[in-house]
């Protein structure tokens, strides 16, 4: 389907979901499979020309979103809050438009994010269950206080150099962080790590559950794991939680068009009643 341009280019925003499981991450690579250019595929086979999506942080490979958002500059004929419903019927089946809407020329979804919000989910039972293992790190070899979780996790809160919990070939140009919340819950068998921060080193949040989970099994104390933070030893920094139990929940802006329901905390938990 080519569909013939309008002559007044309009910003169109996109709350997206996907299954990071068969992606190699958000951001479009030579040779690998990504989400960013599997959108720009799929608006191209309507408008007849490449257009740029913008996306509001990268996820790594195998990593899920509930709520990624994106931008794209275009003329078309197609109102923008009917892109989701077009694009939807390009798309592969792990990948989801939520909605889209108009957007100020001068949004960006980056540079207006006020923050990012991931979850980190993790299943303690040690039974394994098929239909939860894409979404879940299966982690029954210790108990895991959950507790102990949380004492160690509200210290992040703040603005810190947290150099400690950033992968080597990052080109992020420091490793300042401002944390704004972060807790851990349990619900049954299952751990949730929540994250939400200003912006977030690559790999950040996977090294920090890595650790949390030594914390939770009494293998690393509070301390030790407050003193690698603090003091930046990288190099004691060596366990990174599996992609798939990590998810981007959020993003937030100060002036998002779209409907709280839309965006706010679409990844659903999972609950076991016995």
């Amino acid at each position: 389907m080519l569909e013939s341009q309008s002559t007044e280019q309009k910003r169109v925003a996109l709350v997206i979901q996907y299954l990071g499981t068969h992606f190699h991450g958000w951001q479009r690579q030579a040779r690998h499979r990504t989400v960013q250019e599997e959108i720009e595929k799929a608006i191209a086979l309507i408008v007849g020309h490449h257009v740029t999506l913008h996306g509001a942080g990268r996820t790594d490979a195998g990593v899920h979103a509930a709520a990624q958002v994106a931008h794209f500059n275009i003329k078309s004929k197609i109102p923008p809050h009917k892109w989701a419903a077009v694009l939807n019927k390009y798309l592969p089946s792990d990948i989801l438009i939520r909605a889209s809407s108009e957007v100020d020329s001068n949004w960006h979804a980056q540079y207006s994010a006020m923050y990012r919000r991931y979850r980190y989910t993790l299943y303690t039972d040690a039974r394994p269950n098929l239909f939860i293992k894409p979404f879940c790190w299966h982690y029954y070899h210790a108990p895991l206080d959950e507790s102990l979780i949380q004492n160690a996790i509200e210290p992040l809160i703040g603005k810190h150099d947290l150099g400690a919990f950033r992968r080597a070939n990052s080109k992020r140009a420091h490793s300042w962080v401002e944390v704004q919340e972060a807790k851990c819950d349990r619900d049954g068998s299952f751990i949730h790590i929540e994250i939400q921060a200003d912006g977030f080193l690559y790999g950040m949040v996977r090294f920090i559950v890595g650790m949390l989970v030594q914390v939770g099994s009494q293998e690393r104390t509070i301390s030790n794991f407050t003193e690698i933070w603090k003091n930046q030893l990288r190099e004691q920094v060596k366990h990174s939680a599996p992609a798939q139990g990590l998810c981007l929940l959020r993003v937030g802006y100060p002036d998002l068009t779209f409907s709280k329901e839309i965006w706010f905390d679409t990844q659903p938990k999972f609950v076991f009643s016995y």
